[in-house]
């Protein structure tokens, strides 16, 4: 099962989202994300969170049209995202889409791509589109998927990364090692429509911008 949450960072292209929520997919508002899946014409299944950053009149129309509402206090350890995230892997999913999860306040973004490595999430494919960028984590093996050209960037988290061999990048990486800090693994080029990644211990995050990185 797919879940596509909608997060309350920057969302400056709704109807470009829009195309990425199919008619069978669970919605899942994250507290003010839900003004953003209104916003793409979408209604959420779910709405979840302390309920903050959420419009009176915006809650009222979710209400009457049937969107289940979890709320939870304010103090707590959870962000609304993580809740969300929890909320979507109970439900079954295997496949998450993360829509506006960037922008805004920068301790968020950087939490909010932190959530990724969350041990909940562990064997789920979850994605974080903002834009013409997407983000995932790569553990093991991943395959990246795009255009010639496009920009791929490979970032270890939770400490070095070891064993990292590439095949499908412009600069390839043959059983080495990406550490935690510098820099090496960003801007590299994808020269096919697939890359593949291989990792012998480690955690990596792949970011894929479509097109210009500008």
């Amino acid at each position: 099962m797919r879940v596509v949450i909608f997060a309350n960072g920057e969302f400056p292209n709704p109807s470009a989202h829009r195309r990425l929520v199919g008619p069978h997919d669970l919605v899942i508002a994250a507290d003010g994300g839900a003004a953003h899946a209104r916003a793409a014409g979408v209604m959420p299944h779910v709405l979840i969170g302390d309920l903050d950053s959420l419009p009176p009149e915006l809650g009222v129309e979710l209400k009457a049209a049937g969107t289940r509402v979890l709320r939870y206090p304010t103090d707590k350890d959870e962000t609304d995202l993580e809740l969300a995230l929890l909320y979507g892997v109970q439900q079954g999913a295997d496949d998450i889409l993360i829509l506006g999860a960037l922008g805004g306040r920068l301790d968020h973004s950087v939490a909010n791509l932190l959530l990724l490595t969350h041990p909940a999430l562990e064997g789920v494919r979850v994605r974080i589109i903002e834009g013409n960028q997407s983000a995932f984590l790569i553990r093991g093996q991943g395959r990246i998927e795009g255009n010639p050209g496009d920009t791929v960037s490979l970032l270890p988290l939770n400490g070095d990364a070891h064993g990292v061999t590439t095949e499908g990048l412009r600069w390839p990486l043959t059983d080495e090692s990406l550490l935690f800090g510098p820099a090496r693994g960003v801007s590299n080029t994808l020269l096919g429509e697939q890359a593949l990644v291989r990792v012998r211990q480690g955690t990596l995050l792949c970011v894929v911008i479509q097109g210009d990185p500008g």
